[in-house]
């Protein structure tokens, strides 16, 4: 056998360039990404376009589109019906909002003590964010129900006046602000929890041999350490009050007489109702600007203000 390679020189394996070693890891890598990329563009991106595209059509999803421009954006700020619904969306998202931030921190401060089934009670605040939205909405109209609701029934049995809920104009939505704090609070209190238990005991307990008491050291060494938090949750909160829709279209549908018609509810009416594909697709960019502003404007606020405190 040694004869037999006797004068041939040993074939040295070429190793692949720093470009092949770079393209197989860029493939590799797509190979994995690109299922889920092409997901989120197929379910995302490309209706978001298709969407602004329609804004600029008069389309009622079975006749050809007739394009005319930025009509729709122009017919918005005439429509009374949508001012309205914007104010509705506007005093939901100012009761919301707060609320669900100060009972949130409150919640998290008092389970962030050595108590007794403290477990227990961290999962009963945090189950009704995890359920259905639809399912909430859906018992809601069974509590709140002015003839056989479990509401009125406390009320009877305390001596007080029976109400309407959500058949009055004047109560239909701050029963609407109540069933989404319900739902929404475990969240909230779950971030800010986190956020507590991050929060350096040592820097606690130095302000505490400073001789601060318990309100002093929440308000100078907790609530600054929670200022991140506040708002990350605002903005969320925020978001989420814009976009409310599924208790409203559970519940009320956007009555009585239209007193609970959010924003985004006015969209499905517009769209899918009365076929205004158009008109529709305008309103939900204009939603959708208008909560880029607040977002970016909040992100903005905070950063500029943590400059300055240093």
């Amino acid at each position: 056998m040694s004869l037999l390679f006797a004068g041939r020189r040993p074939r040295h394996v070429a190793l692949p360039t720093g470009r092949v070693r770079w393209l197989n890891r860029t493939l590799t890598g797509w190979g994995f990404a690109g299922p889920a990329t092409a997901l989120v563009i197929g379910l995302s991106i490309f209706p978001a376009v298709w969407a602004f595209l329609i804004s600029q059509q008069k389309w009622n999803g079975i006749s050809p589109a007739k394009p005319i421009g930025w009509l729709n954006y122009q017919l918005m700020v005439q429509d009374p019906d949508l001012i309205s619904a914007v104010e509705h969306t506007l005093f939901f998202t100012v009761v919301f909002v707060p609320s669900s931030i100060f009972l949130g921190m409150l919640i998290a401060v008092a389970l962030n003590r050595p108590i007794r089934l403290v477990g227990f009670y961290r999962t009963c605040i945090f189950i009704p964010f995890v359920s259905s939205a639809a399912a909430t909405g859906i018992l809601a109209n069974f509590v709140f129900n002015p003839q056989y609701g479990a509401a009125n029934s406390a009320l009877r049995g305390l001596g007080l006046p029976q109400q309407q809920f959500l058949e009055s104009q004047s109560q239909a939505l701050l029963v609407i602000c109540l069933i989404a704090l319900w739902g929404q609070v475990g969240f909230t209190t779950v971030v800010y929890l986190a956020a507590l238990q991050d929060i350096p005991k040592d820097v606690v307990e130095a302000a505490r041999m400073d001789g601060a008491n318990r309100w002093q050291v929440f308000r100078h060494v907790t609530l600054p350490q929670l200022g991140p938090v506040t708002v990350f949750t605002s903005i969320w909160q925020t978001i989420t009050a814009l976009q409310l829709f599924d208790l409203v279209f559970t519940t009320t549908r956007g009555g009585p007489l239209g007193a609970t018609q959010t924003i985004v509810y006015y969209v499905y009416a517009q769209a899918f109702q009365l076929t205004k594909f158009g008109y529709g697709s305008a309103v939900a960019y204009g939603l959708f600007a208008v909560t880029m502003l607040i977002t970016v404007g909040m992100i903005v606020y905070s950063r500029r203000s943590r400059i300055e405190a240093f």
